[in-house]
């Protein structure tokens, strides 16, 4: 082998180790500014903490875990019970008002319907005329009444199935 050979061999040798070690100086920072990261967060959490302080910190957690673990069964309970009222209570209303009779002003009768999700619930019709005010009542089930409607006391039947809230003739 000619001897330029071998020193361009040598220097391309030189040349290839000093990457190499300038690579492995770039880890070697990575690694350590890794390790320096993973200290302080060590350090945090033993900071003032012996074995049996960290076993008496660790063991209130525990103990708060699982007092959030019965706060939240009972919630949970709470819920289902408000959750059941709610299904049986009423739900939607319609309202109409009307004037009942032609010398009759200001729209004082009315026709309320109340329904639970289930469309059951009642009407109230209130009268109002010149001698006084009468009021009736009709039972609905599955959104029917077996009892003859006035056309008011249909359209707040309607007004409730349908979420409408109030209607004025």
């Amino acid at each position: 082998m000619d001897p330029m050979e071998n020193v361009k061999f040598l220097w391309m040798a030189i040349f290839i180790m000093a990457i190499l070690l300038i690579a492995f100086i770039v880890l070697s920072v990575i690694m350590l500014l890794k390790e320096m990261g993973l200290q302080k967060k060590y350090d945090a959490f033993m900071k003032g903490a012996d074995g049996a302080s960290l076993e008496s910190s660790m063991l209130t957690k525990y103990k708060e875990i699982d007092k959030l673990k019965k706060e939240t069964k009972l919630n949970a309970e709470k819920l289902d019970v408000a959750c059941e009222t709610l299904i049986n209570s009423f739900q939607k209303m319609g309202i109409v008002k009307y004037d009942a009779f032609a010398e009759m002003g200001g729209k004082l009768s009315y026709s309320l319907c109340l329904l639970d999700d289930k469309d059951n619930g009642f009407i109230i019709t209130s009268i109002h005329s010149r001698e006084g005010c009468n009021s009736y009542i009709k039972e609905i089930i599955r959104g029917k009444s077996y009892v003859i409607m006035s056309t008011e006391e249909r359209q707040a039947l309607e007004a409730a199935q349908r979420g409408s809230k109030y209607s004025d003739i």
